[in-house]
C-alpha cells in the first residue's frame, strides 16, 4: 500500500481537516468520504477496542495494536496519538520505531502528567517539566528514520497554567526542530486568535469537540487565523455512540413486546455502504478466479 505524506495531504487541502478514526472500518469510510487525511486518538480508539477511558490505563503495546488495524484499511496519511511516549525517552524511541513500522505518517507527543492523565485537555490538571517533555521531543526526533515522519509537540500546559505558559512550550518547542505544534485545551475564541498570531507559519493543530464548551470555529475560520490541521476527535465516536444506544433501545423495546421496531427505512443503502467498506465485490472476484478490483 502507498501511502502520501501529509505534506501531500496538505497540498490538497489547508487547512487539513482530519476526522478521528477510532477502528479499521471508520478509517475505510473516512476515505471513502473524501477526506485526504484522518487521525487516531487514544479516547475514541481505546473505547471502541477495549471500553476504557483515557486516563492512562495503556501502553505501546496496546495503542500498536490497534493501529495495525486502522493503518491496514486505508491508504490516507494518518495522524496518531502517543501520550507521553509510554515512559522514558527509551519508551519514546521505541514508539517511533514501532509508529514507523506501521507506517504512521505523524505524531503528538504530549506533556500531560500520566499519573494525573485527564481525558480532556482543558480538564488537565499537571503537566511535567518543560525539560521532560523537551527530553522525549529530542529522543523522538534522533529516532526518526523516515523523513517525511511528522514529530507533533502537544502542550496540555493551558489548563493548569494558562495560555502564556501553553505558548512559551510551543515556541520552545519549534525552537527544537519539531514538525509542528498543538495547543491543547483552548476554551475562548480569542485564545485560538492569539495562538493562530503567535504562531502562524509553523504547523498548528486545533482540535474542535462537540458535547463541550469550548468554541465552535470552521475550518476557514481556524485557518485564517493561522491554523494548519484541524481535527475532529469526538465527532465520529459520539454519532456511533448515540445511534448504538438508540438502535439497542429500540430494539430492547421491540424484544420486550413494548413497541415494534420498524426496519431501517435505508437499511438497503446502508448495507451497499457497508459492503463498499469492506471490499465484498473485491472478494467475490477472487471467488470467481478474478483478479481483485475487477
Amino acid at each position: 500500500m502507498t501511502r502520501p505524506s501529509l505534506r501531500d495531504a496538505l497540498k490538497r487541502e489547508t487547512p487539513l481537516v482530519t476526522p478521528l478514526a477510532h477502528d479499521a472500518l471508520s478509517a475505510r469510510l473516512i476515505e471513502q468520504a473524501g477526506f485526504h487525511a484522518f487521525a487516531v486518538g487514544g479516547s475514541a480508539m481505546l473505547a471502541a477496542r477495549h471500553a476504557y477511558p483515557d486516563i492512562g490505563l495503556i501502553g505501546l503495546t496496546d495503542m500498536v495494536q490497534g493501529l495495525r488495524d486502522i493503518a491496514a484499511a486505508s491508504s490516507l496519511p494518518f495522524i496518531a496519538d502517543a501520550d507521553d511516549g509510554y515512559g522514558d525517552v527509551k519508551s519514546v524511541a521505541r514508539l517511533v520505531a514501532a509508529y514507523e513500522a506501521i507506517g504512521v505518517s505523524g505524531f503528538l507527543v504530549e506533556d500531560q502528567s500520566r499519573d494525573h492523565k485527564q481525558q480532556r485537555a482543558d480538564k488537565a490538571a499537571l503537566v511535567v517539566d518543560e525539560a521532560v517533555i523537551e527530553a522525549k521531543l529530542k529522543a523522538a526526533m534522533q529516532a526518526r528514520r523516515n523523513p517525511e515522519t511528522f514529530i507533533i509537540g502537544r502542550t496540555d500546559a493551558y489548563g493548569p497554567l494558562g495560555l502564556d505558559a501553553a505558548l512559551r512550550r510551543a515556541e520552545r518547542f519549534l525552537a527544537l526542530g519539531v514538525d509542528g505544534v498543538f495547543i491543547a485545551g483552548l476554551r475562548r475564541e480569542e485564545d485560538y486568535r492569539r495562538v493562530g498570531a503567535a504562531l502562524k507559519g509553523a504547523y498548528l493543530s486545533a482540535a474542535m469537540f462537540e458535547g463541550g464548551d469550548t468554541p465552535w470555529l470552521s475550518p476557514a475560520e481556524l485557518g485564517a487565523m493561522g491554523f494548519t490541521q484541524v481535527s475532529y476527535p469526538a465527532s465520529l465516536i459520539l454519532r456511533v455512540v448515540q445511534a448504538l444506544r438508540d438502535g439497542l433501545s429500540a430494539l430492547r423495546r421491540h424484544a420486550d413486546g413494548a413497541e415494534r421496531l420498524i426496519p431501517m427505512s435505508r437499511g438497503a443503502e446502508v448495507r451497499q455502504v457497508l459492503d463498499e467498506a469492506t471490499g465484498l465485490a473485491g472478494w467475490r472476484a477472487i471467488e470467481a478466479g478474478q483478479p481483485r478490483g475487477q
